[in-house]
């Protein structure tokens, strides 16, 4: 690729960042600067207004790809791209431009506990003319499109080796979906309407339109916020739930009606659906996944309607829903064998209705996108998801033991007047689980955790036993309060047995109580098994390790909960 030429490299503007805390220089220079400033700020309106001063200083052509860089994405949300750069590719390449050995690479790791930070502290500033955030968008483009690890290190090699070190610390930090500086995308998108004088509910609800926080910020700049829509087979952000523990929440958060619903068990899917002539299903990384459920895509295409509808993919036979672990079978795979279609049929539970017969319904009331959603005449495997609407206080667990009845994992609970408002995870959308049950496990592996735990044992490995082994089923790595993990590391530094780094394997006489949401055989573990949505519930020392549960215990929970016999 071409650098740009001396003149293009000029500054278009003096430095809008405070005094002390940098000057205005190259553009990319200005990003690492930019990035700097907000990490070290916790007031969210300094994050918004020392981002809003970078973007309002930039042309467009760097304001796309820096708006997108500043939400830790090499691309926008809504493109499925991907840059496939492994972390070993990574350290390797920071090594051989640096020139530091083995050890170097390790001691600066083991202290900085961030590659992006390490490769900061070990490069050289380059002599020559400085990166824009076009140019490395343009090389994140070339690596997306190039196959093979030797051509991707060589120009992950050429892009860091141009770069100097802080430009080269975000950038490898954006590269590994680590950017961690305290920026959320609805703080991005208020630094944009900030800079370009528009309201931010605007420019929010254009970013949930297009998929593109950079194609937005440019229609902010031109005051054109008004051309975006919602688009057929452009796909949105899900709608999120907030988690509650019991009845009592739910009711306080809910003194209107509301719909009770089954939380199912599989992924969630966005079906977009244009008359007869085509449909897509989009995952919740806004990845198209049609090929994946082809009998789903081959359904929709018989309503003869055009509308995008929000639901969850389950495997499904005789009217009821399989346990995940046979759904993930299906999961990945580009396209299912006949055979494994046949083997783990799948349904998409339907319960939202974002858009229909060409107009939005994200604004209306969930009320009203429910009655719309039962003048659609559902066929095959696409299912309306049953629902209920209660306008007074009733028991909640009769609902939740006859979802479980039903083999789901809970309930959603959804104020009745709510709009949908895609990415946020509000209070208008709550969801009710409860663990499948606890274990008694004991700690045999910790390591240090990312961003602000990234100087503590935060992530404990954890094993049953069986016949006088420890056989490790999980990882959990919440739970616990900042104190007691504090109190921990010392602990464990101190019972260390072999030590990797980021990784130790430590003396196993820690014992802690464990719950989860799932259970399924897996090989990644020496077990045979995996716990789903591990948490700690509290440390156990009045346990010794000798009466944690045991293999035998775990197997008869799956067998219990997947209805597979051991």
């Amino acid at each position: 690729m071409s650098f740009a030429t001396e003149n293009s490299m000029r500054p278009r503007d003096r430095s809008v960042l405070p005094e002390g805390e940098g000057r205005y220089t190259g553009p990319m220079r200005r990003f690492a600067e930019t990035a700097d400033a907000i990490a070290k700020t916790t007031s969210k309106l300094r994050k918004v207004s020392v981002l809003a001063d970078y973007l309002g200083a930039l042309g467009d052509e760097d304001l796309r790809p820096a708006a997108t860089f500043f939400t830790g994405r090499p691309f926008p949300l809504r493109d499925a791209r991907t840059l496939n750069v492994g972390w070993a590719g990574l350290v390797r390449t920071v090594q051989e431009i640096s020139g530091s050995s083995d050890l170097d690479i390790h001691n600066a790791y083991l202290e900085r506990g961030d590659l992006g930070e390490v490769a900061e502290r070990l490069l050289a500033a380059p002599n020559q003319p400085e990166w824009t955030p076009a140019q490395v968008a343009a090389v994140f483009e070339e690596l997306a499109r190039t196959s093979g690890a030797g051509a991707k290190q060589a120009i992950v090699k050429r892009l860091l080796g141009g770069l100097r070190p802080p430009e080269a610390k975000y950038v490898i930090k954006i590269v590994t979906g680590d950017l961690r500086i305290g920026l959320k995308e609805n703080t991005v998108e208020e630094a944009i309407a900030k800079a370009f004088n528009q309201h931010a509910d605007f420019v929010r609800r254009t970013n949930m339109s297009l998929g593109d926080i950079g194609e937005t910020a440019i229609l902010a700049r031109q005051n054109r916020l008004g051309e975006a829509s919602l688009r057929l087979f452009r796909p949105l952000k899900f709608m999120l739930a907030t988690p509650v523990e019991t009845e009592e929440e739910i009711f306080k958060d809910f003194p209107g009606p509301f719909y009770v619903e089954d939380k199912y068990d599989g992924i969630r899917g966005q079906l977009h659906v244009e008359s007869s002539a085509a449909a897509a299903i989009y995952s919740r990384t806004l990845d198209d996944v049609s090929s994946q459920f082809p009998e789903l895509v081959e359904d929709a295409k018989q309503l003869g309607a055009s509308f995008i509808a929000d639901g969850e993919i389950v495997g499904f036979r005789d009217d009821q829903v399989l346990p995940f672990g046979l759904l993930q079978r299906r999961l990945g795979r580009k396209r299912p064998t006949s055979a494994l279609a046949a083997e783990i049929p799948v349904a998409l539970m339907i319960f939202d209705l974002l858009h229909f017969n060409g107009c939005s319904l994200i604004e209306a009331p969930l009320v009203q996108r429910k009655r719309l959603l039962q003048e659609i005449s559902w066929t095959g495997k696409l299912r309306l998801a049953p629902f209920l609407l209660l306008d007074q206080r009733v028991p909640l667990e009769p609902f939740f033991q006859q979802a479980a009845a039903r083999r789901n994992e809970g309930l959603m609970l959804k104020d009745a007047s709510s709009v949908y408002a895609p990415g946020n995870r509000g209070m208008s959308w709550l969801k009710w689980k409860k663990a499948l049950a606890t274990l008694d496990v004991v700690v045999t592996g910790v390591e240090y955790g990312h961003g602000r735990r990234r100087d503590v044992l935060s992530d404990y490995t954890f094993a049953v036993q069986q016949d006088g082994r420890l056989l490790n089923i999980g990882k959990a790595y919440s739970g616990l309060t900042d104190r007691e993990i504090l109190e921990m590391t010392e602990f464990f530094k101190q019972h260390t047995i072999h030590d990797f780094g980021r990784f130790r394997l430590v003396e196993p006489v820690v014992v802690l109580e464990v719950a989860f949401n799932g259970i399924q055989a897996s090989g990644r573990h020496e077990s045979g098994f995996a716990l789903r949505f591990p948490r700690i519930v509290r440390m156990r020392p009045d346990k010794k390790v000798d009466e944690i549960d045991s293999l035998e215990t775990v197997r008869k929970l799956h067998a219990s909960h997947s209805g597979v016999s051991e």
